[in-house]
Formats: structure tokens, sequence, C-alpha cells
């Protein structure tokens, strides 16, 4: 073209293959019955063949097996309307037998009564995305694998410290109940106190195991969810406490018609370290008052286990649900500091959390979050 002549404007179709020509992810004209029409450079490099071998031939030619049915159905649902613009992952197969994973980006072109007329494929090479996401995932596998490795050798050793410490700690009861029963005219105030705290502290010590092989369970079992009405399970627990300590006076309202979804043994004994915290955590010479309230907000069930006992500072609260953390001494009801660790572990299985708000001397919230319904039904409420 000489100096002062002017180029002839381009037309639509040649400015679109310009810029399929430039283009750096893989781009193609495909007919309503799935063949390439057009390929561009990217393309050819992407799956390892030249437009002449790929022009006349199906996409489906191309296709990775695994996804052919798909395809068809895309295929199927972008000429007659019902899929607008497809974006979605698939995979092809290089001319070397390789996988080719993309993200395929398609849309119909039609005339102005609504025809369709051809395909607009775009293909976007995300090869290394799928890899980095497989190798997380393995490296996931790995960690839940050791972490599984690690839960069984921590049960094993529970399992082995329990059995090894019963026997001697039975043993210890057994043999200082005898002799406070036979050497007890012979024993004076301060012999009988010392064998006292020797079976206290071989029942303390008996407690603390139980706990350590309740935690462990808690952390360990298998979860069987259910529909659970919470409401019952709280009545039991609390028919339990008052059965095991008769000459308290005790106050225990329960909400009717709680339910949520999770394991009933497992939530049994949630209920059990809470109520039993409460009832342990209030004055011997006051009534023991326990309310359990709740309500539904969307799929989570919310609910509160208050008491008006002697509370905590709230200065504390962190370690409230440390494994052997104690904010209150033997004499003031203190145990062997596992219990609020056991009910956290249930609730955070259930997905769910535990917070705890109180007051000195003015008793004890602890306010739950569980699953309302089951995840089927959570997913159809959001």
């Amino acid at each position: 073209m000489g100096m002062g002549e002017t180029r002839p404007p381009l037309g639509e179709h040649d400015r679109f293959r310009l810029a399929m020509t430039a283009a750096g992810i893989g781009m193609a004209i495909v007919d309503l019955d799935g063949r390439w029409l057009e390929v561009n450079p990217a393309l050819e490099r992407m799956l390892g063949y030249t437009a002449a071998e790929m022009l006349g031939r199906t996409a489906a030619e191309f296709t990775h097996p695994d996804d052919l049915e798909a395809s068809r159905g895309y295929l199927i649902g972008l000429v007659d309307g019902f899929i607008p613009v497809l974006d979605v992952r698939k995979r092809y197969v290089h001319r070397d037998g390789s996988e080719v994973w993309v993200q395929a980006n398609v849309a119909t072109m039609r005339d102005a009564s609504g025809a369709p007329l051809y395909l607009v494929v775009q293909l976007r090479d995300i090869g290394a995305e799928i890899a980095a996401e497989r190798a997380l995932e393995a490296h996931g596998r790995e960690r839940a694998e050791a972490a599984d490795r690690s839960n069984r050798q921590l049960q094993l050793f529970t399992d082995a410290v329990s059995h090894d410490l019963r026997a001697p700690l039975r043993a210890i009861e057994s043999f200082s109940r005898r002799l406070a029963e036979r050497a007890g005219e012979r024993l004076d105030d301060e012999e009988r106190e010392h064998l006292q705290r020797i079976r206290q502290a071989a029942k303390r010590m008996t407690a603390l195991l139980d706990a350590l092989n309740e935690l462990s369970h808690a952390t360990r079992t298998e979860l069987r969810s259910s529909r659970v009405d919470l409401s019952l399970l709280a009545e039991w627990v609390g028919a339990e406490l008052q059965d095991a300590d008769p000459a308290r006076a005790a106050q225990v309202r329960i909400q009717p018609g709680l339910t949520c979804w999770g394991d009933e043994r497992l939530l049994k004994v949630m209920l059990a370290q809470l109520l039993d915290n409460a009832w342990k955590f209030t004055d011997p010479a006051q009534p023991v008052r326990i309310e359990v309230d709740g309500a539904v907000d969307g799929n989570r069930l919310r609910v509160t286990v208050r008491d008006h006992g002697t509370g905590f500072d709230m200065r504390y609260v962190h370690k409230l649900f440390e494994p052997f953390q104690r904010l209150h001494g033997p004499d003031q009801g203190g145990g062997h500091g596992l219990g609020l660790t056991v009910a956290q572990r249930i609730v955070q299985r259930h997905g769910g959390a535990i917070h705890a708000q109180s007051h000195v001397g003015e008793g004890a919230a602890f306010t739950l979050d569980l699953p309302a319904g089951s995840p089927r039904e959570a997913a159809a409420h959001a």
C-alpha cells in the first residue's frame, strides 16, 4: 500500500479473527454440532495439534473420556438456550496422551431472531491450579492420617495408664478402709484424718482417670447423628444428679421442645458436665437452681445453661475450657479440671461453639451453639 493510501476498514469478523490470533488463551469457533470451525494458535499449542488437524473434527474427539457425557449435555443446553453461558472446568486430551485441564467459557452467538449460529469458546489452561489443589489435598490427607495415628497412640496411652493405675488405686482405697475399720479404736483423731485423706486422694485420682477416658471418648468416638430431644436429655441428667444427692434441695427448670441434630450419647455427656458443674458450684447451704432454655435462629439452636451459684471472675474466662485449669479449689467444689474441656470438645465436634458469662457470687451462664437440623436441612435453609 503506497504513501497516502488508507487501509479498508476491518469487518467485525476480521477484528474477531485478529483478536483470536493474538490471544494468549485458547479460543475457537464451534458449529452447532460441536465441530471446530476456527482455532487460534494458543489452542493449537495447548492440545498439541495443528489447526489443519483439528478443523472439521468434533471437540468431543479431543475431550477426556470421563468428561464426554457432561460435554454432550453442555452442547445441547447451549444450543437450546437452557445454558446462557457455560463456565466450567473440564479436561481435554493432549496429542501425547496427557490430560489438559481447562476452564471453559462458552457462549452461543444468535441471529436477530434468536436462532443459534455458532459457539464461541475460550479455554484457559488451569493445569498448574489443579496440581496445586491436588498437592494441598494430599497434604491435608497426610495431616489427617498423622492426626489419626496420634489420636490412636493417645488412646492407647490413656487406656494403658488408666488400666495400670486403677488396680493400685483400688488397693489403696480398700486397704485404707480396712485399716480404719479394724484399727479404728486404736487410732487417734490425727491418724484417722490421715487415712481419710488417703482414701479421698485415691477417689480423686479415680475420678481423674474417668475424666481422661471421657475426654478421649469425646474426641475420638464416631459421631452417630440424628434428631435429638435436648430437653429430654437435660431432664434425664437433672434426675440423675438429684438421685445421686437426694438430700439436696434443687430446682431444675428445662424448656421443653429443644431439639438439635447430633450424637445423643455425646450430647448427654456434654449436658452432664454442664449441669454437674452448676450443681457443684452452688453453696451447699442454698438450693440448687438451674435453668436450661433456648431458641432456634435459622438452622442453629442456641441453648443457655444458667445457674445461681458462686460464679467466677471473668478475668480468667480464657482458662475455663483449658484442661486441668481450675478456677476454684477443692473446698469450693473444684474437681479435676476436665469437665468443661469435655463439654467444649463435644460442642466443637458438632460444629458449634460454647461461651461463658459470669459474675462472682451471681452464678454463671453457658451458651451453646448447635445445629438445629441435618446438613441437608441446613443446605435447604441456606
